[in-house]
């Protein structure tokens, strides 16, 4: 496909980002020509606008909607779905190549997904919000489904978006689907253990880091930026281990306390006040001084590109653990790993979001529910056989992680498309 059209259907920061990465690594494996250019792009893409009617009922706002499929060879299609004012095309369909990544290094039977709507769902009541959803379901109702592409939470959605999305479905096709969505709550049919499990399947990897670098692990400094689902379920998972979360931030600021924090007290903080600013006896401090802190796990989960170039070299942290998806710039990522952090990248870290997802919609296809103790070791299992692959091929190559997971899923996708062939 010819690079100018490239640029003009999705041409985007976080797609140009993405698109170098894996010709990167196609080139260094001399992947196939033909395989190299077919996964440049999206498989499928849907663009839709629709309208929508506020609470104050004269009132009809119109917006645009996405999903994208990247890779349809390994399976029914997977990926979240976000609301958010800045969602455009060229993002949603990055998203939906690193998924496809993710879900191949952690041996998940699913290709790539995304989708999005622009808009700002800080904005809207709980019956602006549900409008919204039931409407953008219609319109991608013939895109999506248990055994073709199955959507999840992602930034501004939540449970209780996935469960209008999953009644709307329901409604449409006669019958009750649960295993249309992942990320519902559990009386829908949705798994225990998913709202926690990126942060939880992230930190997860701590032991087997710090083996690897000969370090402990308890006591280990902890700084965590981004408070949401990610952040705080993995700020919680480390102090459970027992390190010292030294430091947290959010949209409303940045706090620090050498004691370490009282994960569960914060969140309830966080929750009842909004954020995380203003807690009891913490130090305020500013985003960018945060990310310069002295510590022994740096954990940027929030959003993509807080770790750039410009401030790589302030960068004290001894392990990196990308719970955000693209955190870290390709040139940064260069910088740090010469500066001898060890960077864990996004596509192996937060894929425990992704995992649980596959337990929640293999349960809901058996109609057989396992219990949460099932859940985390498996997914404990599969996080850690995922890292011991990664750094095996790390070590024997020479390359840095995020090389080495990028090689490790995009083989395994190559290799499934020569299987599979071209028809006609």
């Amino acid at each position: 496909m010819a690079d100018d059209t490239m640029s003009m259907e999705w041409d985007s920061p976080l797609y140009r980002e993405s698109l170098a990465q894996f010709e990167q690594v196609a080139d260094l494996i001399s992947l196939d020509a033909n395989i190299k250019d077919r996964l440049r792009t999206p498989q499928r893409s849907l663009v839709v606008t629709f309208p929508f009617r506020r609470d104050e009922y004269g009132r009809v706002d119109t917006v645009f909607g996405y999903r994208v499929q990247h890779l349809l060879t390994m399976g029914p299609t997977k990926g979240g779905i976000r609301y958010a004012p800045d969602v455009n095309l060229g993002e949603v369909a990055a998203l939906a190549m690193l998924m496809t990544w993710k879900c191949a290094i952690v041996g998940l039977p699913f290709g790539g997904a995304k989708g999005g709507v622009r808009v700002d769902p800080t904005a809207f009541s709980r019956a602006e919000a549900q409008r919204v959803t039931r409407r953008y379901t219609m319109e991608i109702i013939n895109f999506i489904g248990p055994d073709q592409d199955i959507p999840a939470p992602d930034l501004g959605t939540n449970e209780q978006v996935m469960a209008w999305l999953m009644d709307t479905y329901s409604t449409h096709v006669g019958h009750s689907e649960p295993a249309v969505v992942t990320g519902k709550p559990p009386s829908l049919g949705g798994s225990v253990a998913r709202r926690e499990a990126t942060g939880r399947g992230l930190v997860s990897l701590v032991p087997a880091v710090a083996s690897h670098l000969g370090m402990a692990y308890e006591g280990a400094r902890v700084v965590v930026q981004g408070f949401g689902n990610v952040g705080r379920y993995a700020a919680l998972a480390a102090a459970e281990i027992g390190c010292k979360v030294v430091a947290v931030s959010d949209i409303t600021g940045a706090i620090h306390d050498d004691r370490g924090f009282d994960i569960s007290a914060l969140m309830r903080h966080a929750d009842a006040e909004g954020g995380v600013k203003g807690y009891r006896d913490a130090d305020e401090i500013t985003p960018e001084a945060l990310l310069g802190l002295e510590c022994e796990f740096l954990i940027p989960a929030a959003v993509g590109g807080v770790i750039s170039a410009e401030n790589a070299a302030d960068i004290r942290a001894r392990v990196i653990l990308e719970g955000a998806n693209g955190p870290t710039t390709t040139e940064a990522d260069t910088l740090l790993t010469d500066g001898g952090v060890f960077v864990v990248p996004d596509v192996l870290a937060n894929a425990g979001g992704v995992t649980v997802s596959y337990f929640e919609w293999v349960q809901d296809l058996q109609n057989y529910f396992w219990s949460e103790s099932e859940i985390v070791g498996r997914l404990r299992e599969i996080m850690n056989r995922a890292f011991s692959d990664v750094l095996q091929i790390a070590t024997s190559r020479g390359v840095s992680m995020r090389t080495a997971a990028l090689i490790k899923g995009i083989e395994r996708v190559a290799s499934a498309k020569l299987a599979r062939g071209v028809y006609p």
